[in-house]
């Protein structure tokens, strides 16, 4: 942490900031807030996770919630 104290971000797997979105949200709030197939039809960790990993954009979009949850 000390390269990056000031980076929510740094750190934290995927997986776990899709488990605290999860644990925060649940799934139908998650699918309505990003609106992805992953989160919306049949949800899982491991298929979300997939999902994430090869697709840039809306990896960023469930970094960009989590940042946003932090402050709620």
């Amino acid at each position: 942490m000390k390269e990056q104290p000031n980076n929510p971000l740094h750190g934290k797997t995927l997986e776990a900031i899709l488990n605290h979105l999860v644990a925060h949200y649940g799934w139908d709030e998650l699918g309505y807030r990003i609106n992805i197939n992953c989160f919306i039809n049949d949800p899982s960790i491991n298929s979300s996770l997939t999902f994430l990993r090869k697709t840039p954009w809306a990896r960023k979009k469930v970094e960009d919630l989590y940042l946003e949850s932090l402050d709620d």
